[in-house]
């Protein structure tokens, strides 16, 4: 019998009607069988602070146990300013420290996004995957997904 293989998610966007949240919604609906996905809140995290690195907040303890469980990271997030959203460059800061204790390491990653951008995200994808070298992660290359999507307008008038 073989294991089942545990993904751990994080969804880079706090907004309720987020696409990518929509997006790691579909993706659990996709995963093929032995595969479970699990994903979790990054919302309630403190600003990291390095001096709280040796003695983190109860949550950060909690994530970096639940990274060290899974088996490989998915990543599912917006693009803001070019770049990864501050919330979820918070979550990576605070698994990594300190540096002796970065829950991170070697884990594999795949990254999604959804963006009403042309490039769907791409730039932040690219700035993701340079911090993996840093964090010693081994990102799944191919397929790369990034999804362009349309944003819906009402036309309705007000009566």
């Amino acid at each position: 019998m073989t294991e089942a293989v545990k993904l751990l998610c994080l969804v880079g966007s706090l907004r309720k009607g987020s696409y990518n949240k929509a997006l790691m919604r579909t993706a659990m609906t996709l995963l093929p069988e032995g595969v479970t996905l699990e994903v979790f809140d990054i919302a309630g995290f403190p600003p990291f602070n390095q001096d709280l690195s040796q003695n983190p907040p109860d949550i950060v303890k909690e994530f970096k146990a639940r990274i060290r469980a899974a088996d490989a990271i998915l990543v599912v997030s917006p693009e803001y300013n070019y770049s990864v959203p501050g919330v979820l460059k918070n979550a990576i800061d605070w698994a990594s420290r300190p540096p002796k204790d970065n829950a991170w390491d070697g884990k594999p990653a795949a990254v999604m996004s959804a963006s009403t951008g042309k490039l769907g995200g791409a730039r932040m994808q690219y700035h993701l995957r340079q911090s993996f070298v840093f964090l010693n992660m081994y990102p799944i290359n191919r397929p790369e997904f990034v999804r362009q999507t349309l944003q819906i307008i009402s036309t309705k008038k007000a009566t």
